[in-house]
């Protein structure tokens, strides 16, 4: 059995689905699949993400990154809409927060600089205009705060999959649901896609959106990049006093959190030493919350030593062990097989600039809306590492 398009995504979460919706927008006679193993998403990177969106960073790509998406998230109940039904995606902006020692405030100093030519609208608080502004914060070990003003925030993520989705869908996508078990090549050319139903999906283009799976579908084709699924445990939990104007504050000991609803939720670093099937698990590691996350919490906010936890899940990062950066571009190699992977849990907020891009270079050979050339699969076989210093 055969069936064929001229695109083939591999993975239907939020980067594939991106990318399906950016295709038939620019081109709507292209016929496109895109093949998922599990239309619930019950276990998908995009359901389970904590979804929020930020413009700290150090490197200038990954901040127009931000910035293109944050102006999509905004417009999504006009772009994505189907028959007039709009997405809400609760987008809200509070900003991020990053907290630094004495030791870390050089690192913010001049991340600043970069954000700020960028055109990130960031502001370097000292301790007492951190006091000032967040009295329920305790600073004394603090030498600077990052927050930004503007553009940051978190917003329904699995709104946003189900929203390009749909969008694709009604746009004339297929969606398969399919698991991927090979690839046919001929001549540096992916010809078709081999799913577990015995059908052959066959391609002018492939796209490997494969999220925490990414290493498996390069694997068909002979790539090895370091990709793998890393774990993250993200804690509910309820405090009898309130925040004002709480941002996602990112303390010096790595652990997170923001309000949720009428609660919180946070989460701590992955614990050192996890193999890599615990890291493949999806189990919550609760000695996390109790040896790290609470200690943190009750230090850097003083009302949170009494919280009241009530529930967690973990979901999985797509990590590029590499350089921890998205890998965006034609698979080395191949002349019509793409990849969209690695994207080390920013590929919620980077769906929009990565469908788009990927689009764009199906379609024109070259990227238009933003240059995106520097997240390049290349700069992995030629040892090129992108140094980003703002890593959750």
């Amino acid at each position: 059995m055969a069936r064929r398009y001229d695109v083939a995504i591999i993975g239907g979460g939020v980067i594939g689905s991106s990318i399906a919706y950016h295709l038939k927008t620019l081109d709507p006679r292209l016929s496109v699949a895109v093949i998922e193993r599990d239309p619930t998403y019950r276990t998908a990177s995009s359901a389970l993400s904590a979804s929020s969106i930020r413009q700290q960073f150090s490197t200038p790509v990954n901040i127009a990154i931000s910035r293109f998406g944050i102006d999509f998230l905004r417009r999504a109940d006009e772009l994505l809409n189907v028959d007039g039904e709009m997405p809400h995606l609760g987008l809200t902006e509070p900003g991020y927060l990053y907290l630094a020692s004495e030791a870390g405030a050089p690192v913010l100093r001049e991340n600043n600089a970069i954000q700020r030519q960028a055109g990130a609208d960031i502001a370097l608080l000292e301790p007492a205009a951190l006091s000032t502004r967040f009295p329920w914060l305790n600073t004394g070990d603090l030498a600077l705060g990052s927050l930004g003003l503007r553009d940051e925030g978190w917003f329904d993520g699995y709104g946003l999959l189900q929203a390009f989705r749909n969008k694709a869908r009604a746009l004339g996508a297929d969606y398969i649901t399919a698991s991927v078990t090979g690839l046919e090549i001929a001549a540096g050319k992916v010809e078709a896609v081999l799913l577990d139903s015995g059908e052959h999906i066959a391609c002018g283009f492939a796209v490997n959106g494969a999220g925490p799976h990414a290493a498996a579908i390069l694997g068909m084709a002979g790539v090895d990049f370091p990709l793998a699924p890393e774990r993250h445990c993200v804690f509910v939990f309820t405090c009898k006093e309130t925040l004002p104007a709480c941002p996602l504050v990112i303390d010096t000991s790595g652990v997170w959190f923001r309000a949720e609803g009428a609660g919180f939720i946070a989460g701590p670093p992955p614990r050192e030493g996890d193999t890599p099937e615990q890291q493949a698990s999806l189990d919550v590691d609760y000695g996390l919350y109790e040896e790290v996350l609470w200690p943190a919490l009750a230090h850097r906010v003083p009302a949170f030593e009494a919280i009241k936890f009530s529930n967690a899940w973990a979901g999985h990062y797509d990590m590029n062990h590499f350089d921890h950066n998205a890998i965006i571009g034609p698979v080395p190699g191949y002349d019509n097989f793409l990849m969209a992977n690695g994207f080390s849990g920013h590929g919620m907020q980077q769906s929009p600039a990565a469908g788009r891009g990927i689009a764009e270079l199906i379609l024109f050979g070259a990227y238009r809306s933003l240059d995106l050339s520097d997240l390049g699969p290349q700069r992995l076989l030629n040892n090129q590492p992108i140094i980003e210093k703002n890593i959750i």
